[in-house]
């Protein structure tokens, strides 16, 4: 008999860990980037962090430091919900106005470009963690100036591309959109807001679009490349970047999608100037666990990430199951162990 009871009370705390383990499998979360045309930030990590080849990636790293450049996808704001013009500010669109990125904010023509034509494109952007939203690309103006620090007026103020949950496939979200006829350098600002989460992500992809405008800027602005699967899976350990809600989106917490920045979105205290290290970078200041690592493997990027996604209930069913289980898990081992004092008397 005591061996029944000792047999169910260890198969009940098996219960339990499960419990949570389906509570903290409810909670993914969103990274990536721009890589067709290439975002500044995945063409500056892609020349390697500590050794970049072009001028705009070194002063970047003058600016920030190598982290941001490991953390090349989390260019985000947990809690955007859509007010992406009110909080960020003129001149901070590339650093979605955090700290730690202000280096992808200066004022440069000789950014590494993507040259592109105008008409029908296939757009490609990294996921290292899927999840579903609203994908909008908006590109510069007729007049734009690259020495000039980047202005929500310098944007169109209709995104040119627009899709939701697009097609994910080896990694990757791919989707068409008509770019606007325009020669010249020019930048492509995409946002990538997240429909079961207030969390969004923003990139800056300089494009040269031909014409005789783009001459000038040919010989010092270099072809951009993105990052390849094998960079990304060695590099992974470095990053900072915890997708279970590590990773540090602002001051104290540091989850994504749990507070994020503070409202204004023009500070990230959390973060630290310097962009160095898992414990300057704020958050909790925990280094990154080994699931969150291998969470930027190519080998667990697939199709199959998607279904991550869901809507706004699939959070609140996790943690509703996981709870009920929890508890009947408790319920189950009181009462073995009530029954068990019983009979030993």
């Amino acid at each position: 008999m005591r061996m029944r009871h000792q047999a169910v009370r260890i198969s009940l705390l098996g219960i339990a860990p499960l419990a949570f383990t389906a509570l903290a499998a409810g909670q993914a979360v969103a990274h990536g980037s721009m890589t067709d045309p290439v975002s500044r930030v995945s063409a500056c990590f892609a020349e390697g962090p500590e050794h970049p080849r072009s001028a705009a990636c070194k002063a970047m790293v003058a600016a920030g430091g190598t982290q941001p450049l490991y953390d090349w996808n989390e260019v985000n704001i947990g809690d955007a919900a859509g007010r992406h013009r009110q909080i960020i500010p003129d001149g901070k669109l590339c650093s979605a106005g955090r700290a730690k990125y202000k280096g992808l904010d200066l004022p440069r023509a000789d950014w590494p470009g993507t040259k592109i034509d105008s008409g029908k494109h296939s757009f490609r952007y990294r996921a290292t963690a899927p999840h579903r939203g609203t994908f909008e690309l908006y590109i510069t103006k007729d007049g734009y100036d690259p020495k000039k620090p980047l202005k929500w007026a310098d944007l169109e103020a209709k995104p040119f591309a627009k899709v939701t949950n697009p097609t994910l496939g080896n990694g990757s979200y791919v989707f068409d959109g008509t770019v606007p006829k325009r020669s010249g350098r020019h930048l492509i600002y995409s946002v990538w807001q997240r429909s079961d989460s207030p969390e969004a992500f923003y990139t800056c992809s300089d494009v040269d679009l031909g014409g005789k405008a783009a001459v000038t800027t040919k010989a010092s602005a270099p072809a951009a490349s993105a990052p390849s699967d094998e960079q990304i899976a060695e590099e992974a350990g470095k990053s900072t970047v915890d997708h279970g809600g590590h990773g540090g989106d602002g001051p104290g917490k540091g989850g994504h999608g749990e507070g994020g920045l503070p409202q204004s979105g023009h500070e990230d205290n959390g973060q630290g100037e310097n962009g160095q290290g898992a414990k300057a970078q704020g958050g909790d200041g925990h280094e990154p666990h080994g699931a969150v690592k291998a969470a930027n493997a190519p080998a667990v990027q697939g199709g199959r990430l998607a279904e991550t996604g869901g809507d706004s209930r699939t959070t609140v069913l996790a943690v509703g199951g996981a709870g009920v289980l929890a508890a009947g898990s408790v319920v189950l081992l009181v009462a073995s162990r009530r029954r068990s004092a019983r009979t030993r008397v």
